[in-house]
């Protein structure tokens, strides 16, 4: 079975020359970005934006196969079609998007992460205590399914500039404490840190400030 989409076009009969494979979070379908307001919020910007919103399967997510099935169903097949791809996410989808970027290096001209899934506890305390993900070495040989394989791609993005990173989350979020530890390491410019928590509401502002900054530029 293919993933379950929804495409959305910032002009309609126009292709845009940017696409963003947007990863939803557990549990959320790809018409639920609409319903929050994220389709609205697009074309009220006038960025030329096209979307593929993703619903992220949660078989696929446990057994390290759904970065895969995106590049494989949702990215190659229109890499023909635009000059530029960008990748991100919503909490498990925002993790799952900075696992492509480990799994498929150069396969993302740029990440937008709203309040991504850090990984389980043990894995933030890991980084923590390692003084930080500037200083956290990952181990060799991770597993597919490994979310440290996400915290690997943000650590090299952060120290190549490439590709630019763009991280959004609230103060209230339950992740915040792992988000921080992601925002220590990303440029002022590329961090955006507002009032509340996990939920659609602070996600659609997220988006809303995201919009302005698009291309996002690394300094």
């Amino acid at each position: 079975m293919t993933l379950n989409t929804l495409s959305l076009s910032a002009a309609a009969g126009v292709t845009a020359p940017t696409l963003l494979v947007m990863l939803a979070g557990a549990y959320d379908k790809p018409a639920d970005f609409i319903d929050a307001g994220f389709g609205a919020a697009l074309h009220a910007s006038g960025r030329a934006i096209d979307l593929v919103l993703v619903e992220s399967d949660l078989a696929a997510v446990c057994d390290g196969s759904l970065a895969t099935r995106v590049e494989a169903e949702i990215i190659a097949p229109r890499r023909a079609m635009y000059p530029h791809i960008l990748t991100g996410g919503i909490s498990i989808g925002g993790i799952t998007a900075l696992m492509h970027a480990d799994l498929h290096p150069g396969g993302s001209d740029g990440l937008v992460l709203l309040a991504p899934y850090p990984g389980n506890r043990s894995i933030t305390r890991e980084i923590a205590a390692a003084g930080g993900l500037s200083a956290w070495q990952a181990d060799d040989g991770l597993a597919a399914n490994d979310e440290r394989r996400g915290w690997r791609a943000l650590r090299d993005a952060a120290r190549t500039r490439t590709p630019p990173v763009w991280l959004g989350y609230g103060n209230d979020d339950r992740f915040s404490g792992g988000h921080a530890l992601m925002a220590a390491v990303l440029p002022a410019a590329q961090i955006c840190r507002i009032a509340g928590g996990h939920d659609w509401p602070t996600w659609l502002q997220l988006w809303q400030s995201y919009l302005p900054l698009h291309p996002l530029q690394a300094p």
